[in-house]
């Protein structure tokens, strides 16, 4: 099962944090909703990822951020052993 955090933000700044918890390397999905919580947009994440095939989807994170206020991204990480303990 997939840990799941919750980042409240505004538009200005989902570009921003993407491209961070993207480079976390350990998150497999990030989601975006709005403020009522209506998923606008959701990405798929793997392990072998490069920038080319990065830059399609943060166009679009970008796009989303010109177009919404204040917006949700929930992360799914994959679970390591330290979170399988708990």
């Amino acid at each position: 099962m997939a840990n799941k955090e919750y980042f409240s933000i505004n538009g200005e700044g989902l570009l921003k944090k993407v491209k961070e918890l993207i480079a976390e390397g350990n998150v497999t999905r990030i989601t975006v909703a709005d403020k009522t919580g209506n998923e606008i947009a959701s990405f798929p994440l793997t392990l072998g990822l490069v920038g080319v095939v990065l830059m399609p989807m943060f166009a679009a994170v970008g796009a989303i951020a010109a177009l919404i206020g204040e917006c949700t991204i929930i992360v799914e990480r994959k679970e390591t052993e330290d979170t399988k303990q708990q």
